[in-house]
């Protein structure tokens, strides 16, 4: 793309993109001799967009960014609601962690202890051409970790401690500044929403409700699995209708699994940041929680540290509250996280039957079951969603990650709150 002294991987960019991103690395390097565009990630690690990575060379300095594109096929961004979660995004970049990290700096929270997210050097957000261009956190020594594997305790315990001051600046701001909260709390969108109310969605979900059941052995965990996947439909209306009004809501991150966050793993303690902000909205804080720890970890691990995380998470939320001279027992008592984690924990279990078929799938297996998204005959089932169908290291994590999440519903005693659905 001579123009715009362009080079590399400009596959799938339109020209308003184009036209954008040639803009926000003028605004920061006027005299750039050329920027090359490569290709970053695989088929799986994002679901909703496609990323970049952008190499700026300048006269003085190299600048390294990630972009973040929208896709452009009109049926995967409808399946997907591409458009509220590029908005969700550009609303969180631009406006509310700007906003958290200011609250901070008020009352002089130490630069150190500020919550960090990735620079944002421009956000376009202007369907059906969004752009976000973030700084590259390799540069600052962040990694991505395997998906296929647990996180350690020690990534865990960094990824709570973001958790609770960002849920702490989202009761700041409720309590000093409401009318900004309710802004925000306005212009985020729960992006899932409209994929839930399409029958299409459903019937994909019963697919792999079905598939879930097939490879269970015992009669007890079939029928502890049987409907649990396709009740969440009604029972995630019922919640997100109820969080618009509970005082204990905050604004989620809302997609906490291992491929949206960054790790600086050769730091002590372990630093993470977190790197995609599409499903944010205001929901309760239980639900960063029990998502990540049951998406992102294994049964042995949480056999060993559950409790010890949900203790920690809570004292980690009065630290950060204590800051505006707030306190944990009357923002948020821990009586109250514990009766949320039991509500909540119906519709994790069934979400997490669900990611476990998805996430733990190849690249190539990721990419085909995209493509199932966008294609598929509502009255088939194709091959790429049968289990069956997989490689065998495929189909053996997704039994692994299934089987270890009963498990710890069971060890934790929140099987219970699941079994009530059949009451």
């Amino acid at each position: 793309m001579a123009q715009y002294n362009f080079e590399g991987d400009l596959e799938n960019l339109n020209e308003r993109q184009l036209q954008f991103i040639h803009k926000v690395i003028l605004d920061h390097d006027s005299k750039f001799k050329k920027a090359y565009f490569s290709k970053l990630g695989q088929a799986g690690d994002n679901f909703v967009g496609n990323v970049k990575r952008i190499s700026v060379e300048g006269e003085k300095r190299t600048i390294k960014m990630v972009l973040k594109y929208a896709v452009s096929d009109a049926m995967l961004r409808d399946i997907t609601n591409t458009e509220v979660m590029f908005k969700n995004e550009h609303i969180m970049y631009t406006e509310v962690l700007p906003k958290f990290v200011e609250l901070q700096r008020t009352v002089g929270v130490p630069e150190q202890d500020q919550y960090r997210y990735a620079k944002c050097y421009g956000s376009l957000n202007e369907a059906p051409s969004e752009v976000i261009i973030l700084e590259d956190l390799n540069e600052s020594g962040f990694s991505m970790l395997n998906k296929f594997n647990s996180l350690s305790n020690e990534c865990v315990i960094s990824i709570l401690q973001n958790f609770a001051a960002m849920h702490s600046l989202s009761y700041v701001l409720k309590n000093k500044e409401a009318e900004k909260f309710n802004h925000f709390k306005e212009q985020l969108t729960d992006p899932w929403k409209s994929a839930y109310d399409k029958p299409e969605l459903k019937n994909r979900f019963q697919i792999v409700e079905d598939e879930i059941v097939s490879v269970l052995e015992d009669s007890h965990h079939k029928k502890l699995v049987k409907n649990k996947i396709i009740e969440i439909f009604e029972l995630r209306a019922k919640l997100i209708e109820f969080e618009k009004s509970n005082k204990y809501s905050v604004i989620q991150q809302g997609d906490a699994w291992t491929n949206n966050i960054m790790f600086k793993l050769d730091q002590d303690p372990v630093q993470s940041i977190l790197i995609d902000f599409q499903a944010s909205f205001n929901n309760s804080p239980v639900i960063d929680l029990l998502f990540m720890i049951f998406n992102c970890t294994d049964h042995e691990t949480r056999v060993k540290h559950y409790y010890d995380w949900i203790d920690y998470y809570h004292s980690e939320l009065d630290k950060s509250l204590s800051n505006f001279g707030l306190k944990v027992s009357l923002i948020y008592p821990r009586d109250q996280m514990d009766a949320d984690i039991r509500t909540y924990a119906k519709l994790i279990f069934g979400q997490s039957l669900v990611l476990a078929n998805m996430l733990m799938r190849d690249p190539k297996e990721a990419a085909e079951l995209v493509e199932v998204m966008r294609d598929m005959d509502k009255n088939a089932i194709p091959d790429t969603m049968k289990t069956g169908n997989l490689q065998v290291q495929s189909q053996n994590r997704i039994k692994k990650r299934i089987f270890g999440v009963i498990d710890s519903f069971e060890e934790f005693g929140l099987l219970e709150a699941v079994s009530q659905w059949d009451d």
